[in-house]
């Protein structure tokens, strides 16, 4: 049996993976001229150089909720409609060029780091929605810069490699069941899913009973594109059995906030 692992130490493995996650990305953004940085992405009205400066500007805000929880109450106090605020911040960082804001995430994603370690991994940390546990703060992390990193591969036509984050991705997936139909002012389903994922190195993951009836199968990143509405599930190779299971993968939310607005059929070749 393997020992358990502290608190401390899933932290820290958990920011490495964050930082592996940054590096790839950044990796990048580097090879970018400052035209491609206006190049637009999936996600309807964002360029890359937004969906940076997105990180960035919310690897700030992480970094005060875990560092300095007064000061982010009170930019979150501030803010009247969270889905404006969000849309209001790439307009705004307009007059950097890519390189500045490319530079900017880099800090913003390191500082963020920085507070993390050097945090007690038992503090519950503030956000727009419910406090959560600085281990979950640091994945919620990892799924913004893999989804929004998706976003800026597939402006470019880049495949991406095989992430470290994919687990983190498919675990909060999994956590979000309940919150994908509450967003949507559904009534949450009382039957439980089983979801078991082909891994990239031939692995499974898998999380639910194992006893469910209702099951999720397929490649892990397609799943994960699918809780970050990143891919419409025609357009994976995602397979499921029970209604409740087949509902849940055209509704499923991995992230805070009002519903997206997602990707739709066809949109993308569909995973062979």
């Amino acid at each position: 049996m393997m020992p358990t692992r502290t608190k401390h130490e899933v932290v820290r493995s958990l920011a490495e993976d964050l930082e592996q996650e940054q590096i790839n990305l950044h990796a990048i953004l580097t090879s970018l001229d400052e035209a491609q940085w206006s190049r637009p992405t999936p996600a309807e009205g964002w360029t890359i150089h937004d969906q940076i400066t997105h990180l960035a500007h919310f690897d700030f805000l992480a970094r005060l909720s875990v560092a300095e929880p007064e000061r982010f109450a009170h930019v979150k106090s501030s803010i009247d409609d969270l889905s404006q605020y969000v849309d209001s911040i790439g307009p705004a960082n307009l007059s950097r060029s890519g390189a500045d804001a490319a530079s900017w995430w880099t800090r913003e994603a390191s500082d963020f780091i920085n507070a993390v370690i050097e945090a007690d991994p038992q503090v519950r940390v503030p956000w727009f929605g419910p406090d959560m546990s600085l281990a979950s703060k640091v994945t919620a992390r990892i799924m913004e810069v893999w989804a929004h990193g998706q976003d800026i591969r597939d402006s470019l036509s880049i495949k991406p490699h095989p992430s470290p984050a994919l687990p983190h991705v498919a675990r909060l997936g999994c956590l979000a069941f309940a919150n994908s139909y509450a967003v949507r002012g559904l009534p949450v389903p009382q039957a439980q899913v089983r979801v078991e994922l082909e891994t990239p190195n031939g692995g499974l993951w898998d999380m639910g009973p194992q006893e469910a009836t209702d099951r999720i199968t397929g490649p892990i990143d397609d799943f994960c594109l699918i809780v970050t509405q990143r891919r419409h599930v025609d357009d994976t190779a995602i397979q499921t059995q029970g209604e409740t299971a087949a509902e849940w993968m055209f509704i499923a939310q991995a992230f805070a906030g009002d519903p997206g607005s997602g990707r739709h059929p066809g949109q993308f070749t569909a995973h062979a």
